[in-house]
């Protein structure tokens, strides 16, 4: 069985930094496209922030997070990390790692989430 588990976040000052982790386990991360994605209670749908894929290369972003948020992952560690650096207030959501397995008939898995609260 396929379980995402986030950890990380918290609450700092506008300007401060976090750093949010998902640890995969049942199955290697090199099998998945990882993703992180945001929920803001009250404001509309979830946003997808981040992408990767398997193979490497540079991670994909939102417009609203390029340039501040950093993803990374470490298939031999099984994780993918989230370094969110001079954070807004508008950054507070429940964050949640999602992973896309490359065989797409099989299903997607998520986190329970993790809760950032950007406020001072």
């Amino acid at each position: 069985e396929v379980q995402l588990v986030e950890s990380g976040g918290g609450m700092v000052q506008p300007g401060g930094s976090l750093r949010l982790s998902c640890v995969v386990s049942g199955s290697p991360i090199s099998s998945f496209d990882m993703s992180w994605v945001r929920q803001a209670p009250g404001k509309g749908p979830a946003e997808w922030v981040s992408g990767s894929i398997p193979g490497g290369g540079t991670p994909y972003y939102s417009d609203s997070v390029k340039g501040r948020f950093t993803a990374s992952r470490n298939n031999a560690g099984n994780t993918t990390s989230l370094q969110m650096d001079t954070l807004k207030p508008e950054d507070s959501a429940v964050y949640y790692c999602n992973a896309s397995p490359l065989d797409r008939s099989h299903p997607v898995y998520w986190g329970q989430g993790t809760q950032v609260t950007v406020s001072s």
